[in-house]
């Protein structure tokens, strides 16, 4: 039978113990503790970005500005996904040669590209994908418009749940997490959404939001294979392609401005989290 230890035994060696390494300061302000508070041990990932991390901020003012125009999204991702040198022409199929000749200037005037003589342009800071600009545009246009503290490109540490977590942020006391995708509707998976779904499971935000960056309907394939994920889902259009699917969760697109399109959604659940007016 093995012996138990004494009271006194316990505390001397408790006592002869080191002392519990120092915590550092989370790097992603009251986003990332109200996900520590979730029992959760997030961190950032290194940033995916097309320009230097440490870009001066009139210049990301520039790149904000110019991300902020649909046209020049698609441009810049089909820019990314050619993997080296690309002709205008040939980035995008949704832009006339015209426009995406002026983009390709943008991208010149911005520092992103420069050309290499054969009709060719090149990006100066390759990214592995267009995810981590949109993340970073969305988090930027989020924090100045609506003044909250915002976090993109985080890992969240929940054990057994995969994928970053795109952009948290704090805003009236509480957690909001966005999914962002930048692909067409039809190359949204189920897998993808149930990952989606797991990931909301483990952090119980007050608010979650599937933003799709594209001008078409989700109706037809996003919105019912999210709702099917979803116990007693009854979605409802609340303007344009912007859908409540259930409380606290909604999916939304770029129609006219992907961002004002999420404005609408958060408005949304703030209000239904309010008080009862008299």
């Amino acid at each position: 039978m093995t012996r138990r230890h004494t009271a006194g035994e316990l505390e001397r060696a408790a006592a002869r113990r080191r002392a519990p390494p120092a915590i550092e300061p989370l790097p992603g302000g009251e986003p990332l503790a109200m996900l520590v508070r979730r029992g959760l041990h997030p961190r950032l990932a290194a940033p995916d970005l097309p320009f230097p991390p440490g870009v001066a901020p009139a210049a990301a003012d520039r790149i904000a500005e110019r991300l902020s125009h649909y046209a020049f999204r698609l441009f810049l991702r089909g820019a990314i996904l050619a993997r080296g040198p690309f002709r205008p022409a040939e980035a995008t199929r949704y832009l006339t040669p015209a426009q995406a000749g002026r983009m390709a200037v943008d991208l010149f005037r911005l520092g992103l590209a420069e050309p290499t003589g054969d009709g060719r342009f090149r990006l100066r800071h390759p990214a592995r994908s267009f995810g981590g600009t949109l993340e970073w545009w969305v988090g930027r246009e989020l924090a100045r418009r609506l003044d909250v503290a915002v976090a993109t490109g985080v890992r969240s540490g929940a054990p057994g749940v995969g994928g970053d977590l795109d952009l948290v942020a704090a805003l009236e006391g509480k957690l909001l997490y966005v999914e962002l995708k930048s692909s067409p509707p039809k190359h949204v998976s189920r897998e993808e959404l149930r990952a989606f779904m797991a990931r909301i499971r483990a952090l119980r935000p007050h608010l979650a939001i599937l933003a799709v960056d594209t001008a078409l309907r989700l109706r037809d394939k996003v919105l019912p294979d999210l709702a099917a994920l979803v116990p007693g889902a009854r979605p409802v259009r609340l303007l344009r392609e912007n859908h409540r699917i259930a409380p606290g969760l909604y999916v939304v697109n770029a129609r006219q401005d992907l961002v004002e399109n999420l404005c609408v959604v958060v408005a949304d659940r703030l209000k239904a989290l309010a008080p009862e007016p008299p």
